[in-house]
């Protein structure tokens, strides 16, 4: 067998969308999978929308997942001497013709054609009528078979029949001589030797048209799997309204690359009931046959459960390399790397973005920015005045700043004020983070350090009796 060569040929003219990213990935498995490749096609065709800046957005959010392409990027705006070079071969070989109708006679066939509830279609006026050049620049049709069907052996929606009764003569090629999409995207495939079209069953009524290109070419058929769309939680196409759908809006708000790769390969494939997938498990498992005949809907709850999966069980340098962008833009100093490490380390069970592991951070760099009043008005009552007070003034003279004996101390403190240590500890927590949730007490006096835990403790107690003297 000749060697798996799938496509992932995005259309330059905006953002990388959370479906094509899925395409893409889909893709990318299969060659993996296979020992094949995957190559990377620009469809810029459209110049009036098609931009340098989302070709540079498109090729950063692949970059971000990993998906890397063995071949590519090509560019259609820069093959247009091979497409003149089609078109010519199927004029000259009578499998094309020029058509000089007008748009005028074009609005009044549509239109008596809709009025009497037909399907409205080219008629084969000017195939039937050759060479009435009329001086106005032609534009190129195929001339579509007139009997016969198309039949498709999709691997995802299996068997399907289109009857070339209901198809037109497509146009391959506009009056100013620039291909058309359907021309365009048949030679990209057969010059680059695709063996595999994987994309949106929103491409599948444009499958038969292109199979006709094909074989008129005199081209083999790639196989074909049209994968069904994604859904929002209203069960209509994923959209704006329904929140992100950018890849790169999804990195921005704190998802890691591995955790969003995970949720987009189970959004619409399964394998038995796992839910979490190594990079290699994904490879190893993925087929296009097993892709679901059903829309998928997206579920930003779900995609955070995977996230956090991810969080908790990355090894901690890849975690900490990943959450070093999100403390800076929350206006953290990093400097200390081992200090990071250990703060990403503390927090990574009790953050499902590393947006929220960043904010959650804030009390262990440098003074407290927030507080949360309700907290303190709970916990910071004239009973803790006395365990705050004795751990604050021997937090001064400890000796060792780890966990182990930061946690010994404020225990012999709770014993010393005859008290339990969920008693001392809330207080205390309250104190010196602003907030009621932290990690552990004794990772959290180690994460904020000896001169602020100091520092926040006169403060506490500052604020117990200021509340003692206005009762």
């Amino acid at each position: 067998m000749p060697a798996i060569v799938t496509r992932f040929p995005p259309s330059p003219t905006g953002y990388l969308h959370i479906g094509s990213a899925r395409t893409a990935l889909y893709n990318w498995l299969y060659a993996r999978r296979h020992g094949g490749r995957m190559v990377l096609r620009m469809e810029d065709t459209d110049r009036e929308r098609s931009t340098q800046e989302a070709v540079d957005v498109i090729l950063e959010g692949m970059a971000w997942l990993g998906l890397d392409y063995d071949e590519g990027p090509h560019y259609q705006t820069q093959r247009f001497p091979r497409y003149k070079e089609v078109i010519d071969q199927l004029l000259a070989e009578g499998k094309a013709y020029r058509c000089y109708c007008s748009r005028e006679r074009l609005d009044e066939l549509r239109a008596a054609q809709m009025a009497a509830k037909d399907k409205p279609r080219y008629d084969g006026h000017c195939r039937n009528h050759p060479n009435p050049d009329n001086g106005a620049p032609p534009v190129v049709r195929l001339a579509t078979p007139l009997e016969g069907a198309v039949v498709i052996e999709d691997r995802v929606r299996g068997t399907i029949t289109i009857q070339n009764s209901e198809l037109d003569d497509l146009i391959i090629a506009r009056s100013d001589g620039s291909p058309t999409y359907h021309l365009s995207v048949v030679v990209d495939d057969i010059d680059m030797g695709i063996t595999h079209v994987v994309r949106g069953d929103d491409h599948l009524n444009n499958t038969p048209r292109q199979i006709h290109i094909l074989e008129a070419i005199g081209a083999q058929r790639p196989v074909y799997a049209h994968i069904p769309m994604i859904n929002g939680s209203d069960g209509k196409k994923l959209s704006k309204r329904h929140g992100a759908v950018s890849v790169l809006q999804y990195r921005d708000d704190g998802i890691l690359p591995k955790a969003l790769l995970n949720y987009l390969a189970r959004l619409g494939w399964s394998h038995g009931d796992q839910e979490i997938f190594t990079e290699a498990e994904m490879i190893a498992a993925f087929d296009i046959d097993d892709i679901n005949k059903s829309a998928a809907t997206f579920d930003l709850d779900k995609l955070l459960w995977v996230n956090q999966h991810y969080i908790q069980h990355l090894p901690l340098d890849e975690l900490v390399r990943h959450a070093h962008p999100y403390f800076v833009a929350a206006g953290l100093d990093v400097s200390d790397e081992a200090h990071l490490a250990n703060v990403v380390d503390a927090q990574r069970t009790r953050a499902k973005t590393l947006v929220e592991m960043a904010d959650k951070s804030r009390p262990f760099f440098g003074e407290l920015t927030s507080l949360d009043e309700d907290a303190m008005a709970k916990h910071l009552q004239p009973a803790a005045a006395g365990p705050l007070k004795t751990l604050r003034d021997r937090l001064i003279d400890h000796a060792l700043w780890d966990a182990p004996s930061l946690h010994a101390l404020v225990e012999a403190v709770a014993a010393s004020h005859d008290t339990k240590l969920g008693k001392v500890a809330q207080p205390l927590r309250v104190a010196i983070t602003g907030f009621a949730a932290s990690p552990a007490i004794d990772v959290t006096l180690f994460l904020v350090g000896r001169e602020q835990c100091i520092t926040r403790l006169d403060g506490a107690l500052s604020y117990i009796a200021s509340r003692t003297d206005a009762a």
